[in-house]
């Protein structure tokens, strides 16, 4: 992602439990553990020999595929009402792909800036959160892109913000993201312009980010698009967007850098079969991000 990390959904998720009950009760995979893990087969796609035959003869083996998320993410990768279940469109879309592959998934809660290392230690087969595809990532992990994001401001509802000059505020954004690099180049512009500089208020959570914003502890937040467009619509009418979406790029699947020419063609080969049956549009539209859908998935496309 441009993005992000997991944790215990802040005072904003508690907020919403009530709301998520109803919504997405039934959008998400089956009930794991109490540290936000499970087990679900995917959704209703069925299996491809030929796509299946590429997945490593290990993975193959055990059946399944353990996956590292952060699960603060909302709608991408969040935590149900329950506390423990994760949900979203990454995890339904994700399911889907799996299921592709003959396989079954369990979702593992960790912090955004844990999952790649976690993947390139084999404790995860697959890092699926959001992920930015970028030159930097692509150094440590082969990625397979599946949506595309951009950057986007959000500030309480009525209040003046102009994100092109935010000097002197404070402004919350989660940790590990590329937002943060944003607002570090542009609290450079301030000071060397002589300005004061932006305070950048990071959260292990996006959840937290947000409710800081809720709050009033900071002025306003920046995170992906989706997140930002759901947060103002689940916080009904406390927070709105501010600006346009800019700097738009591909989410990506991460896997081990030698996975290129295995999981990673199985991976795109098995997107593609649900973009082409229509199962990819249903999934994105359900969660009400089909704006950034894709008809060309890649693995490691230029960025």
């Amino acid at each position: 992602m441009f993005r992000t990390s997991p944790g215990r959904r802040a005072i904003l998720g508690l907020a919403l439990a009530a709301a998520l009950t109803t919504s997405m009760a039934a959008c998400g995979s089956e009930s794991g553990d109490d540290n936000g893990a499970g087990s679900a087969p995917a959704a209703s796609a069925s299996a491809d020999t030929s796509l299946a035959d590429k997945v490593p003869a290990d993975i193959k083996s055990a059946g399944k595929l353990i996956i590292g998320t952060d699960s603060t993410y909302a709608p991408s990768e969040f935590l149900d009402a329950d506390g423990k279940t994760v949900i979203g469109f990454d995890v339904d879309l994700f399911n889907a792909v799996a299921q592709k592959l003959g396989l079954t998934t369990e979702w593992q809660s960790a912090t955004f800036d844990s999952i790649i290392p976690g993947v390139k230690t084999k404790k995860y087969n697959v890092g699926v959160s959001s992920f930015t595809i970028n030159a930097d990532r692509l150094k440590e992990a082969t990625m397979v892109s599946y949506f595309q994001a951009g950057t986007q401001w959000a500030a309480k509802a009525g209040a003046t913000v102009n994100a092109d000059d935010v000097c002197g505020k404070k402004i919350a954004v989660q940790t590990a993201t590329v937002q943060v690099d944003d607002l570090t180049a542009r609290s450079k512009k301030c000071t060397d312009g002589g300005k004061a500089k932006i305070t950048i208020d990071q959260y292990q959570a996006q959840s937290d980010a947000t409710n800081a914003v809720v709050t009033g502890k900071d002025l306003a937040m920046l995170a992906d698009s989706p997140v930002c467009a759901y947060a103002v619509k689940q916080t009904n009418g406390q927070l709105a967007l501010v600006g346009d979406i800019y700097d738009s790029a591909p989410y990506g699947y991460v896997l081990p850098l030698d996975q290129k020419d295995t999981m990673g063609v199985a991976i795109q080969g098995a997107l593609k079969s649900l973009i082409d049956d229509g199962s990819y549009k249903t999934i994105l539209a359900k969660w009400g991000v089909d704006a950034g859908g894709i008809t060309d998935p890649a693995v490691n496309p230029a960025v």
